[in-house]
């Protein structure tokens, strides 16, 4: 029998699989591992759908990035924070986006130790948050941003 799958389905279905990971309170070394292969196949699978657009690929890049800090691989994380940045910036996309955008150079740059570029691309995260339109998702934003300054003050 053959397999059949859909690159869609198998790209939310690892994205999801991500999540379940990130909720956990600690993860194993191998929960770890398997967290980054999962975010990776996922934004393969996106971009193997003939549908996929900006808009995946910027919270696709935002995942990696996500996943990279609380693996504490900082170099990797600061690498997807920007092609997040780049993507969302270029295709003019909503300030949400652009703000998580933001929020994952702050959070990678604060895993690195460069609190004043952490700082700085908080600040722009916030402007963006006050341009969001739906209060729901700006406070998450927001609520990120202060999850990353609670980190300043413990440093």
């Amino acid at each position: 029998m053959t397999a059949t799958f859909s690159h869609k389905q198998l790209a939310v279905n690892c994205f999801n699989a991500v999540w379940d990971f990130l909720d956990l309170p600690e993860r194993t070394k191998e929960e770890e591992e398997k967290m980054i292969h999962l975010a990776h196949a996922s934004f393969w699978h996106w971009t193997k759908t003939e549908e996929h657009t900006a808009k995946n690929l910027s919270i696709g890049y935002w995942q990696l990035s996500r996943v990279y800090a609380i693996t504490e691989l900082g170099e990797r994380s600061h690498y997807y924070a920007n092609q997040c940045l780049e993507v969302s910036k270029d295709n003019k996309m909503e300030p949400f986006y652009i703000g998580y955008a933001y929020e994952a150079l702050s959070r990678a740059n604060t895993l690195l130790g460069r609190y004043n570029l952490s700082k700085m691309h908080a600040e722009h995260a916030i402007d963006y948050a006050q341009k969001v339109k739906d209060e729901s998702s700006k406070n998450m934003l927001l609520n990120d941003i202060q999850i990353i300054k609670s980190y300043w003050e413990k440093n």
